[in-house]
């Protein structure tokens, strides 16, 4: 009988436990997650692993997470936003600017709205006013679907007309 392809074991693992956490189940998500971690480690595992950790409260765990996802692959953009987002979690708005900076530039990167953003949430809570606007607009003009980077403009641009 051949062996199962520890590819397709770890991405099984890994839609099973994307399902559990979308339904709130994120302990078991996470067991899902590690099973996929040890057939095939990514980059993608890692960071939503994390992710599910998040929803815990656990935004230290989170964070490593996502930086043993950046060692997998660190052109992988999703890790970096995640961090900034759980520093912000964690009041920590000037220690998150960087990772969103590097979530914007990373190579492989598709919901590239969020961290500029995310972002403009940094600049918006340090009272940056025009960093803030000009970052959800950027985040409104990559994804004209992104209702919470439009929100922000409109706030942003209200509050200074």
């Amino acid at each position: 009988m051949p062996e199962a392809d520890p590819r397709q074991t770890a991405a099984e693992c890994f839609q099973k436990a994307y399902e559990l956490q979308m339904s709130g189940e994120f302990q078991q998500a996470i067991e899902l997650y590690t099973r996929s971690l040890e057939a095939f480690p990514t980059a993608e595992a890692f960071t939503f692993r994390g992710w599910a950790y998040s929803f815990l409260g656990d935004y230290d765990r989170a964070i490593a997470e996502c930086l043993e996802a950046i060692k997998v692959d660190p052109e992988f953009g999703n890790p970096y936003n995640d961090i900034g987002a759980y520093l912000i979690q964690q009041e920590k708005w000037d220690e998150a600017i960087p990772w969103f900076q590097k979530a914007m530039t990373a190579p492989r990167y598709e919901a590239r709205c969020y961290p500029h953003f995310n972002l403009g949430r940094v600049y918006e809570h340090q009272r940056n006013w025009q960093k803030a606007k000009e970052c959800y607009a950027q985040a409104y003009a990559l994804d004209k679907r992104y209702m919470a980077a439009l929100a922000g403009l409109r706030r942003l641009r209200a509050a200074w007309n």
